[in-house]
């Protein structure tokens, strides 16, 4: 029971943020008219690209496949808040010593706040993006990709959040983090799978990337929307919550380092 109440806490601190970022769901939209521009460059260089080639599949992707894979990829990485902005500003101005000292984790609430704004975002961004491919290729009934690449989406935003915490929380031994969040963005961008699927990896470097979790970021959950299977989606999925539990422990660990840091020197 007190599991639950513990649980229940972090979930309406979550609906709370919801609340919130539904007032300036307007803004987001606006801001993500960015998806718009990205996918339409994408779109004019891979139909040159195909038409150059001649075959209608490249690396087991179709045109189609192609674009809406880049469409949820990029409507995934563009969702993510920038936590690593919120967390060291609240270890240089201290405002994270009154977060210490709530009757609740500090890593979990933010977790819930990470993954109340990523639901907002990532859905307004996702039907940007189907709107414009289905301009593009008109519409197709839905079929069990949308509840696959949901279910993998939890678990790649859980492995985004743990990830950028990681780094985040370089605050308590570093003035400025974006130099580290710069590297970790572009690294989702190559052998995350953002902008490529893995499949057009050279070999040795998918199999390299293969043993990172940046793929459980945005190629898990891209493959999903555009080639969904069962088994292939509960690898991902194990993958996913794998890495969850190891990233998981690596946060709480140097968070508690951190907040000894901090202690030690007196805020």
């Amino acid at each position: 029971m007190t599991a639950i109440r513990k649980l229940a806490k972090y979930t309406a601190f979550a609906g709370v943020t919801v609340r919130n970022q539904l007032a300036y769901a307007l803004d987001f939209f606006i801001r993500s008219l960015f998806l718009l521009l990205i996918l339409f460059i994408f779109f004019q260089l891979w139909s040159v690209t195909y038409a150059s080639v001649g075959e209608q599949q490249i690396a087991g992707y179709t045109f189609q496949q192609m674009i809406w894979y880049l469409a949820v990829a990029e409507s995934i990485v563009l969702a993510a808040p920038r936590l690593n902005a919120k967390v060291e500003a609240e270890v240089k101005n201290g405002d994270i010593a009154y977060q210490l000292i709530r009757p609740a984790s500090y890593l979990l609430l933010h977790y819930g706040s990470y993954m109340g704004e990523a639901a907002i975002r990532v859905v307004i961004n996702l039907l940007l993006g189907s709107a414009m491919a289905i301009g593009w290729f008109g519409w197709s009934t839905p079929g069990i990709n949308v509840p696959l690449c949901l279910l993998v989406m939890i678990g790649s935003f859980t492995v985004h959040f743990l990830l950028a915490m990681l780094i985040a929380l370089c605050a308590f031994w570093v003035e400025e983090t974006r130099g580290l969040d710069f590297v970790y963005n572009k690294l989702l961008f190559t052998i995350g799978g953002m902008l490529l699927p893995l499949e057009m990896f050279p070999e040795s470097l998918r199999a390299v990337s293969q043993w990172l979790p940046f793929q459980a970021v945005a190629y898990f959950a891209a493959k999903t929307a555009v080639a969904p299977d069962w088994a292939e989606t509960l690898r991902m999925v194990a993958i996913q919550w794998s890495w969850v539990m190891v990233l998981a422990v690596a946060v709480t660990l140097v968070y508690r380092k951190g907040v000894r840091r901090l202690n030690v020197n007196g805020g």
